[in-house]
């Protein structure tokens, strides 16, 4: 917030302060001004005899204990100590609650103590040190005033101010942000010894007017005979054992007065002691989470009234004190901030490649011909173009011929297919004369070597019980499908022949290459890891199936636990792939020594080695001391 803004906010929450003590001075004055007709003002709603209600029948008593809280609670006013006059203020109201001389004196000391809760918060927050300290203490004060005034924005505004980078780097400021408090029984301390006989309703008449209470009854009660004999007890102790004689059940309306009933679920459901408490949940990143911790609340204390509101990220839970106090503790200790662990992973991989090929390639393949008479005069040298003139000019052949003549014998001497490229033997004469063509005498000595080496090197950061993921290569696009037109019109002739036509995009699929890694850890507290990792190496082979390219796939997946710092190989493969292969004269190949000589021998080898190495480093450590969450009831 920008000092304009803060100036602006300040004299806000002043000019606010000073229109509700004029507003609340305004409405005393009227009241006092009517004097008797006061009375006839109802300032509250009573609710008598329904619990939780407020009880407007004043007893004389009542009325003296009440007049006594405001003379303390004004000298109290007097001397400035206004927190302890804002409680005799209000003990008299409670006792009294249609006066509103009462409520007009604690609705003006409220506002003054809210006025100075909003001041010091605002100073702290205005110090030059910006101190963590100071924003807390300045959170606090903020707090205060909204547990006195909750619809106060302004302090709400001001809370979340102090609040945002104010708490300490593993604990929240607090989780409750709103308290509907609950109705407690005030009986006196003193002890007594109870021998009765009778019906129940004299039995809880009798043990309510020893301490101080008045008993009232519901209509479900059954009015049944027992007896009742304890020595020196207090209340709670002697209303339990009244309770459990009788098979009834007790609910506080106030202070000073208890509603005995029948013990079943209906009136369990009705009367049971059940505070509001609106929580604001802990960080969380996704609604998932948010819905997790409310189950965990919900399966843990058995809540049956819990509201989760996803928007705000705040949770509203009904229950006994008790109950919700434990809600309290264990949301605390879920406020602790999530253990991040940084992976360090190295990916090997390792390709060899050499093939060898050494021998000698002996002829063994013979093809026998018949050679034409005119073939000959091409084995001389001449010309065969020039031969042919010859042939025409004399009349020897006709020229509609010397095409075929032509090309015959240009075919039998030139190319890598004919018979005189390749050493030829002939035997016989005249039209028997014959060919023997020779395959070529070939050696051989090579070696074609190559290597291959890749590393990578991921770093992931992730938080605690969170996936993961990287990828690390590129997409490669396969086609998948094409479009063409199935059938010819005018329309599509036409935009083909002025060449305007445009193919519709094909259909391409994405595949991922390279590097992908998952990983969610969870973090111990022995300073272990869990590790839940998938890792997949894809990469091009080379070969393809009816033109689409095979890819190769390696996958790793599975669980590991490591410690803070440990090196571990979470995956690992060597793959070996030899070939060999020989070609030559039956015989000659299968004589030792002599086959490495007369023979064609090619060998090949491919190694391939992929190894994984994974290291977990733990970035934020917290405290996960858990204490231990007691449930007691009063």
């Amino acid at each position: 917030m920008t000092l304009a803004g803060f100036l602006e906010s300040h004299e806000m929450g002043r000019v606010a302060f000073i229109i509700t003590i004029v507003v609340l001075a305004m409405v005393s004055a009227v009241w006092a001004a009517a004097g008797e007709d006061a009375s006839s003002i109802p300032p509250v709603t009573c609710g008598n005899g329904v619990p939780g209600g407020v009880d407007c029948l004043v007893t004389k008593k009542d009325k003296k204990r009440a007049h006594q809280a405001y003379e303390r609670g004004r000298g109290l006013e007097q001397a400035g100590r206004f927190e302890e006059a804002y409680k005799q203020f209000d003990e008299a109201a409670r006792l009294s609650p249609r006066t509103a001389q009462f409520l007009t004196a604690r609705e003006l000391v409220k506002a003054r103590l809210v006025f100075d809760h909003i001041e010091t918060g605002n100073a702290l927050l205005a110090s030059e040190s910006q101190s963590s300290i100071a924003k807390i203490q300045a959170a606090q004060e903020f707090h205060a005033a909204l547990d006195l005034d909750p619809t106060n924005q302004f302090a709400r505004e001001r809370l979340r101010d102090a609040a945002w980078g104010s708490l300490p780097p593993h604990r929240a400021l607090t989780h409750r942000l709103m308290d509907a408090g609950e109705i407690h029984l005030t009986p006196n301390r003193d002890v007594a010894t109870f021998h009765y006989s009778g019906d129940v309703r004299g039995l809880f008449t009798m043990l309510a007017g020893a301490y101080g209470i008045k008993a009232q009854f519901d209509d479900t009660l059954q009015n049944r005979q027992v007896r009742f004999d304890v020595d020196n007890v207090g209340f709670f102790t002697a209303l339990r054992l009244a309770c459990d004689v009788s098979k009834t059940m007790w609910a506080a309306l106030n202070s000073d007065q208890v509603l005995i009933a029948a013990d079943n679920s209906l009136n369990h459901k009705q009367f049971d002691r059940m505070s509001l408490r609106t929580f604001i949940l802990p960080p969380h990143s996704s609604p998932q989470e948010a819905t997790d911790i409310v189950n965990t609340l919900r399966t843990m204390f058995d809540l049956r009234f819990i509201t989760l509101q996803q928007s705000s990220g705040e949770v509203e839970v009904r229950a006994s004190q008790p109950v919700l106090q434990a809600c309290d503790q264990l949301l605390d200790q879920l406020s602790n901030q999530r253990p991040q662990v940084m992976f360090d992973m190295h990916v090997f991989q390792i390709s060899h490649q050499i093939t060898r090929n050494i021998g000698i390639h002996i002829p063994n393949t013979f093809n026998l011909y018949n050679i034409p008479a005119a073939a000959l005069v091409g084995l001389a040298g001449q010309n065969i173009q020039q031969l042919i003139n010859q042939l025409i000019s004399s009349g020897g052949i006709n020229q509609a011929g010397s095409t075929a003549l032509s090309g015959l014998l240009a075919q039998l001497m030139g190319g890598q297919n004919s018979i005189f490229s390749q050493p030829l033997a002939t035997f016989g004469g005249g039209l028997t004369f014959m060919g023997l063509s020779l395959d070529q005498l070939a050696a051989s000595l090579s070696v074609n070597e190559s290597w291959a080496r890749s590393l990578e090197h991921v770093t992931v950061r992730a938080s605690q019980g969170e996936d993961a993921t990287l990828h690390i290569g590129e997409r490669y696009p396969i086609q998948n499908a094409s479009y063409a037109p199935i059938y010819n019109s005018p329309q599509i002739a036409q935009v083909i022949g002025n060449q305007s036509y445009i193919p519709p995009f094909p259909s391409i699929t994405y595949e991922d290459l390279g590097l992908n890694v998952k990983a969610k850890p969870v973090v111990h507290g022995d300073n272990s890891v869990s590790l839940t990792l998938e890792v997949q190496v894809r990469s091009l082979t080379g070969q393809s199936a009816n033109g689409v390219p095979v890819i190769s796939n390696r996958e790793f997946t599975g669980s590991i636990n490591l410690k803070d710092g440990d090196e571990a190989v979470v995956a690992g493969e060597v793959s070996r792939n030899d070939t060999y292969s020989m070609g030559g004269i039956p015989g000659l190949g299968d004589v030792p020594l002599l086959n490495q000589v007369m023979a064609t021998n090619t060998k090949e080898e491919d190694d391939d080695e992929l190894m994984i190495v994974m290291t977990p480093h733990i970035m934020s450590d917290v405290n996960r001391d858990t204490p231990a969450i007691w449930i007691s009831e009063k």
